[in-house]
């Protein structure tokens, strides 16, 4: 089968969409830290109560979800400057995953709307591929040593050291241990592997539907 330069963009766009819905939903799941609560036993370790760790987190995520520049303030914790500038290189990267998941949704309905009227779905299977692929490029340093993996990641992403918090001037860093980022990086992995199967299965249905 021939896979035409359209099909080839179209496939792009639709893996970046994929990953970048990945990481915003992941982002969005506060029930998954909701978990970690209990399950990495945060109360007992930081001394901070349930509800507590709750709403201080909850203003990370929201701030981290909005699009405006609505400083970031905790219910009862502090911040030092190096803290503030941090949360605000990340709501950056997070803010360009979810315009990249609004743009790439809207492109990539309208060329899978084209490609349907021309029948042509061969993109569907070259998104699965990437979109599978991608992950098992991930996930293999994840699985291999995560605390390597994590610090790389923010030593690519960030050009200083203010990621490397101080428990005594930014105590939110207490509350969101290693293993919560590691089952993080889990969900965006399982949902872009989600996301390849379905187009692996819409297009093996749409081929066997055309053999008919």
């Amino acid at each position: 089968m021939k896979i035409k330069a359209w099909s080839i963009l179209l496939s792009l766009i639709l893996t970046l969409t994929l990953i970048s819905l990945a990481v915003v939903l992941t982002l969005a799941c506060k029930p998954l830290y909701y978990l970690d609560i209990h399950a990495l036993h945060i109360p007992e370790t930081t001394g901070y109560t349930i509800s507590e760790i709750k709403a201080n987190y909850d203003a990370v995520i929201d701030y981290s979800l909005s699009f405006g520049k609505v400083p970031l303030e905790f219910p009862t914790f502090p911040m030092s400057e190096g803290g503030r500038i941090h949360f605000e290189e990340v709501k950056n990267i997070f803010n360009l995953f979810k315009y990249m998941a609004i743009f790439g949704t809207l492109t990539g309905a309208a060329g899978i709307l084209r490609q349907r009227r021309k029948q042509s779905y061969g993109y569907l299977k070259l998104t699965a591929i990437l979109t599978v692929a991608l992950p098992a490029v991930i996930g293999a340093p994840v699985a291999l040593n995560w605390d390597w993996t994590f610090a790389a990641f923010h030593e690519l992403a960030f050009n200083n050291d203010y990621w490397l918090f101080d428990p005594a001037t930014d105590p939110v860093i207490n509350i969101l241990p290693d293993a919560y980022f590691l089952h993080c990086a889990v969900m965006i992995l399982v949902l872009v592997i989600l996301g390849s199967l379905i187009c692996g299965l819409i297009y093996r249905r749409v081929q066997r539907k055309n053999v008919k």
